[in-house]
């Protein structure tokens, strides 16, 4: 029998608190935490004043090579990247720190956050199940998000080399080419 100690308890609320605060879809939580789901659930309408989104979470790797996504994914990754090696923290922690630094981060050059935290948590699991990694860029040796398979001695990152119509609508907080 294990005995569940009080301080592990509150720590577990916390994380999950901060989670629903950033907008983390239920499964996160549940994945992230060793709380009930039945406490969770509660947790979740406490805190948010609202029932959880249902549905399955994003899966495919795809979303995260679209021009803009991708450069949105990228720079969470830097960031998570660095934090892992700089800090001591969980791993959840890190992604928690990752994505509030992400924010702080768009918000500063007047962009909306196209990467929700339950698509950045999602990320960071495809990379550490060698789905998705970053490569340096051949022009500006920035690390974007590609696949592993990707030839990294050519490739070239989506800023060095938008598409056609990148950057061209006028969508309020998306990034302008100019």
């Amino acid at each position: 029998m294990r005995v569940k100690s009080i301080l592990t308890e509150a720590k577990q609320i916390e994380r999950a608190v901060q989670l629903i605060h950033l907008g983390a879809r239920l499964q996160v939580l549940e994945s992230e935490t060793d709380l009930s789901y039945e406490r969770l659930l509660r947790l979740y309408k406490e805190v948010s004043g609202k029932s959880p989104s249902k549905g399955q979470l994003p899966f495919s790797t795809d979303w995260f090579m679209t021009w803009q996504p991708n450069i949105h994914a990228s720079l969470f990754l830097n960031i998570h990247e660095y934090l892992n090696k700089a800090a001591e923290m969980d791993e959840i922690d890190t992604v928690i720190k990752a994505y509030q630094l992400y924010q702080e981060q768009t918000q500063a050059q007047g962009l909306e956050a196209m990467l929700s935290v339950t698509r950045a948590w999602r990320l960071v699991k495809f990379v550490d199940n060698g789905m998705l990694t970053l490569t340096k860029c051949s022009k500006c040796n920035g690390h974007f998000v590609t696949h592993p398979h990707e030839v990294a001695r050519h490739y070239v990152c989506g800023l060095c080399n938008p598409p056609a119509r990148a950057g061209k609508g006028r969508a309020q907080g998306s990034i302008q080419m100019h």
